[in-house]
């Protein structure tokens, strides 16, 4: 089972490469304290005032996660619940300091 997560891990990683565009945008949107990370590996809007561009970036590219999430849960006989929280944490801990992350009580805040 630690050797089927390990692969879906590495499997995972290499999913979450979005295209340079979107990527570009998402990390504006983090560096400016408009997105941040969850833990279930979706982005997430800590500004409800979020422009009408950077909504349509979030909800683009959690589908686009979700979607890899799905195919690597399936691929390797695991729960998506499962696949995404890896995923969230590894987000999470890759997350620079200063930028915004939703912690287990749902409070947005600023990564130490």
């Amino acid at each position: 089972m630690t050797r089927v997560l390990l692969m879906a891990v590495v499997l995972l990683g290499m999913a979450l490469a979005a295209p340079v565009r979107a990527q570009e945008s998402l990390e504006a949107g983090k560096r400016a304290g408009l997105i941040g990370e969850r833990p279930d590996g979706l982005v997430g809007m800590v500004d409800s005032a979020l422009p009408a561009d950077l909504r349509t970036l979030v909800e683009r590219i959690n589908a686009q996660r979700l979607d890899r999430y799905r195919a690597v849960a399936q691929q390797n006989g695991l729960e998506l619940d499962k696949v995404q929280a890896v995923a969230g944490r590894q987000l999470i801990d890759r997350t620079p300091t200063g930028q915004f992350v939703l912690d287990g009580a749902g409070r947005w805040l600023r990564k130490p």
